[in-house]
Parts: C-alpha cells; structure tokens; sequence
C-alpha cells in the first residue's frame, strides 16, 4: 500500500512539472517538440528503473516482470492512441500523443521505483529489499 501512495505523490509532482516545462512554448511545433522531450526522458528513466527492478527480481520473478511491462506498453500505447484520436490528423495530435505516453511512463516508472522501496516482510511487495 506504501508504494502506491509513493507512485501518486510522484505522478502528481510530475504531471505539473511536464506542464511548467512547455510554459514557455508559442508555437505548435514547439509544443510538440516540447512534449516529444519530454516522453523522451519519461521513457529513460523508466527504462533505467525497469532495468534497476529486473536486476532485483529472482529468476522466475524476471519473466513475470518483462512480460507485465510488455503488456503495460502495448497498454499504454493504446490507451495513448485512443485519447490522441479525437485530433486525428490535426497538428496538435502529436502534442496530445505526447503528453499521454509522457503522463502514462512517468506514473510506470514511479511505480516501478516504489517496489525498490520495498521493506523486509512486506509482502505486497515482490522485490526484495535493497542492500
């Protein structure tokens, strides 16, 4: 339960920051190019705190992970895909696409970063603890 309430504390605080980001953006090429960074960076770090969870996970633990993120992506895009459609073909779509994946990786990676945080016996939590 702890870990959860870490993820939406951090979506919160992440969700106003992408907006400040963009503030200063005039054009819609500009905020498009704003939100593609900062999908960008979402996704690096979910991919560096991915990689951090794969390494704490046990053996049989690993398939699990890799196939709940495969499955949360493909999720993810679609969800992305489907709020984005009401702008097809629009020159503000990518902005709107952008926002929707950076929102969405930026709640995933907090979540992944709150099972690093994971306590000895908490068994909501199936990582194990850090050394």
């Amino acid at each position: 339960m702890k870990h959860y309430l870490i993820a939406g504390a951090a979506l919160l605080l992440s969700t106003s920051a992408l907006a400040d980001e963009c503030a200063n953006a005039s054009t819609q090429l500009e905020l498009n190019t704003c939100t593609a960074q900062q999908y960008q960076t979402a996704d690096k770090k979910l991919n560096e705190t991915y990689q951090a969870a794969i390494k704490r996970a046990a053996a049989p633990q690993r398939d699990l992970l890799k196939k709940a993120q495969q499955t949360w992506i493909a999720l993810r895009d679609a969800d992305c895909a489907f709020v984005s459609s009401g702008t097809e073909g629009g020159s503000v779509q990518p902005m709107v696409m952008n926002q929707c994946l950076a929102e969405k990786t930026v709640e995933r990676e907090a979540f992944l970063a709150s099972l690093l945080q994971c306590e000895e016996g908490d068994l909501s939590c199936p990582l194990p603890p850090g050394n």
